[in-house]
């Protein structure tokens, strides 16, 4: 029994059991684990300037950081090391596109996965009705992979610019007064990364579940079910032409001899009647 019949038999809730409902509800549920843990990342690198000149030193520069990751509007005071003053530093980067790009397709493909999955269990009929509802859920199906796939990809390459961009060692270079060799620069801590890798991981795992859910989907269109009726079709139509041709090779009649049907030009070994036949050039 293929996933149509299958669905056509079970009724609301059981259509969860099979792969096209299931996966359905574990799309929405990675989504929500990929959006959440990107778009709601915070987190905070520490430095410390030591100037020669005691009194102006901090030895503990807390810089905050988070989604959108536009890290060119991230401002922070470090020391000038003379007589007190303070500048404002800024750094260095704007990853903002590939977060953003990331978290919309999450979402988006949460909203779509959590509508068809209710489609699937309160209206499967009136989803089986109409050809073009199927066909229009494995071409969105087919969408959403290929964007899960390049989303996470580019999340991926930034995420890996936005830990060298946020290192407190990269940090250091961009204070004035570590470049002064009687002063003393340090990182105190890096920020965090355990959440935002998270996020990439759910990124691939969303694309292998939207690419796997592809074919469970195809199943429903008009294109499977043509294909599968032309391949039940073939071996009937060969089985009714075998059938209609009758075995026609001989018959007994009604003495017990056999005799076949037809006649043949070429004269046989044995004669009708009498023995065999006379052989010429005999020795």
């Amino acid at each position: 029994m293929d996933t149509a019949n299958q669905l056509a038999s079970v009724g609301t809730f059981q259509v969860l059991k099979l792969p096209l409902g299931f996966i359905r509800v574990l799309e929405w549920l990675f989504a929500i684990f990929a959006f959440a843990t990107c778009g709601g990342y915070s987190g905070q690198l520490r430095v410390s300037v030591d100037c020669m000149e005691k009194a102006s030193s901090n030895l503990s520069i807390g810089i905050d950081f988070g989604y959108p990751f536009r890290l060119h509007q991230v401002a922070f005071e470090a020391p000038m090391c003379e007589a007190m003053r303070r500048e404002r530093v800024f750094l260095s980067g704007d990853y903002s596109s590939s977060a953003e790009f990331f978290v919309t397709i999450a979402v988006f493909s949460f909203l779509y996965s959590l509508v068809a999955t209710v489609v699937y269990i309160f209206y499967l009929n009136k989803y089986r009705e109409n050809s073009q509802r199927p066909l229009i859920d494995f071409v969105v199906t087919v969408v959403f992979s290929f964007m899960w796939l390049v989303s996470s990809s580019a999340w991926a390459k930034a995420l890996s610019d936005v830990k060298v961009a946020t290192d407190p060692d990269e940090v250091q270079l961009l204070i004035p007064a570590c470049k002064d060799p009687t002063n003393k620069c340090g990182s105190v801590h890096g920020p965090g990364w355990s959440g935002l890798n998270t996020s990439v991981v759910f990124g691939f795992l969303n694309f292998v579940l939207w690419a796997g859910n592809i074919w469970f989907v195809f199943k429903e269109t008009s294109w499977h079910k043509g294909g599968s009726r032309l391949a039940s079709s073939a071996p009937d139509k060969q089985a009714g032409t075998f059938d209609q041709q009758p075995y026609n090779q001989g018959s007994f009649d009604q003495s017990g001899s056999y005799s076949t049907q037809g006649s043949f030009d070429q004269p046989s070994e044995y004669s009708q009647v009498g023995g065999p036949t006379s052989y010429s050039n005999q020795m």
